[in-house]
This record gives C-alpha cells, structure tokens and sequence, in this order.
C-alpha cells in the first residue's frame, strides 16, 4: 500500500493525539488543572472570563476528557444565566471541533473504531434520511459516549451546520441541568470533590 505524504502527515498527527489522550489521562492530574483553571478564570480574567471558559472546552472535548467541570464552574462562577450561555457555545464548539477533527485527518481511526458500536449503524443509516432530528435525539438521550459520538457523527453524510444546531439544542438540557447544580455549590472544591451537603431536593429538581 503506498502512502502520500498527506496521508503520512495524517497518521503522524493522529498517533500524536493519541499519545496526548494517553498521556494526560494516565499522567496528569486533570482535576487539579481544571480547578487552578476555574480559579484563574475567576481571579484574572474578569469580563473576558465567560469567554475563555467556553474556549477551554476545545480542548478538552478534541481529546475526549469530560467537561463537567467546567459547566459547574459556569454556574459557580457565573450564575445560572450567563454560565448556562458561555457553557452552551462551549460545549457546542468542542463538539464541532471534534467532529472537525473525525472528519479530516482523524477519519480513518474513527472508521475503524465503528465495529465496537455495532448499534451506530441503524444510527447512520437513519441520519442519511434526516439527520438533524436523528442528532438532536442523540444529544438528549445519550445512548453513546458524548465525547466518542462526535468523532462517531463526523462519518456520516450529516452537514455540519446541522450537527452544529442540533448538538447545541439537544445538549441544552443537561447543560442547564449542570449549571444549575453550579450555581448551588458553596466552595469551588466541591466542583471536583463531590456535594456532600447538596440536598435530596435539588437533586430531584
């Protein structure tokens, strides 16, 4: 088989990803990080700070670490409505920049990770025929991995300005449900070590 430079360049940049993933889920302490991130953005940035908050989520949905954190940080340090607003673009640009990503240079890795989701291929045989609705309903109910589902959609014919709209409407409500429970904690310690004294009721609501 003949390789291209293209495709050499390709491969080269997907095993570098892929080490990366490796590298800080094994070796980093990624709850620390987001923490002294939060705090940073609390403490520094000011004004910009809903904005730098919503920018972190590239990175960190590209290499498929959960972003939980950072959407009870929005709550925290935002309050319910501008940190549900610069959560939801957030979640929604890491989404398209990992669907991006599956899409081009990380296609045939994605292509070759289809065999362990054999339930995805009704999935894209139903998206050729409407692919937005099909999205939207994946988005509110998660059947998938919510990182793995936006490299998993990137192979399917669905435009991504329509992954794009239902992805940001499908994920408003956990996102909600998530700043939400943000703006009720007391220490941002508790955005990474649990809510011991996060009552039945709110839980419920």
């Amino acid at each position: 088989m003949a390789f291209t430079w293209g495709s050499s360049l390709r491969i080269t940049l997907l095993l570098l990803l892929i080490a990366a993933i490796v590298f800080a889920c094994f070796t980093l302490p990624v709850e620390k990080i987001l923490k002294d991130f939060l705090l940073w953005v609390d403490k520094d940035l000011g004004p910009w700070g809903p904005l730098v908050l919503a920018v972190a989520y590239i990175p960190l949905t590209v290499l498929a670490v959960p972003a939980s954190v950072l959407t009870l940080g929005g709550g925290y340090l935002f309050g319910l409505p501008v940190g549900f607003v610069a959560d939801s673009i957030g979640a929604t640009l890491g989404a398209g920049a990992a669907f991006l990503l599956g899409r081009t240079i990380g296609r045939s890795f994605v292509v070759s990770k289809l065999k362990d989701y054999p339930q995805f291929r009704s999935v894209a045989l139903a998206i050729r025929r409407s692919g937005f609705k099909i999205v939207l309903l994946l988005r509110l109910v998660p059947l998938l991995p919510f990182n793995m589902l936006n490299y998993l959609l990137s192979v399917t014919p669905v435009p991504i300005l329509e992954y794009m709209l239902a992805s940001w409407l499908g994920m408003m409500p956990i996102t909600l449900a998530l700043v939400y429970v943000g703006t009720t904690l007391k220490d941002l310690s508790d955005v990474t070590h649990g809510w011991s004294e996060f009552s039945t009721t709110r839980w419920w609501f």
